[in-house]
């Protein structure tokens, strides 16, 4: 697990230089427990153009995200990837994503999803798998609000999930 400092550089570097071409890959994912709703939100960040390439390589066509109108179909090829790369357990219990919406800023693509009755979080196990398929470099970084105590996470295709305990 690495400090909150770094990933506060890398998150602040990452949007930084989100509208140029990038050579680094980098996914920022933001999970809060909002205990009041019985919910963990949750916040992706990802540059649309490795998105697009990915979704491409895994179902062989052309993705539009970053466009004006992204047909429906590519919103549902967005979720199944989602749902086959992301995976959360809460309290060692596996969790289905709700995917509520996307939207682009500059070259990120903001994906908002959620799990809903959600009681109380005592652990998360996570692994996020997304974008590995389309390069190695990937590293996704996993940052976790649970009641005020913060914790980090640093995936990478070598080590792709991580445990979390509040």
């Amino acid at each position: 697990m690495k400090k909150l400092g770094i990933f506060g550089f890398l998150i602040v570097l990452a949007l930084a230089i989100s509208s140029f071409s990038h050579k680094f890959y980098v996914g920022i994912y933001q999970m809060n427990f909002a205990s009041d709703k019985k919910m963990l939100q949750i916040t992706s960040r990802i540059f649309v153009d490795d998105l697009n390439n990915a979704l491409g390589k895994k179902f062989k066509k052309k993705f539009h995200f970053g466009d004006k109108n992204v047909p429906p179909d590519e919103v549902d090829a967005l979720k199944k990837y989602i749902s086959d790369n992301f995976k959360i357990g809460i309290n060692g219990k596996p969790q289905v994503l709700d995917y509520r919406s996307c939207e682009v800023e500059d070259n990120v693509l903001i994906c908002y999803l959620r799990i809903t009755d959600v009681s109380q979080v005592n652990s998360l196990q996570i692994t996020n798998k997304i974008l590995f398929d389309f390069v190695t470099e990937q590293q996704n970084i996993i940052q976790t609000n649970v009641g005020g105590n913060k914790q980090s996470l640093l995936l990478t295709f070598d080590e792709p999930s991580g445990k979390l305990n509040f």
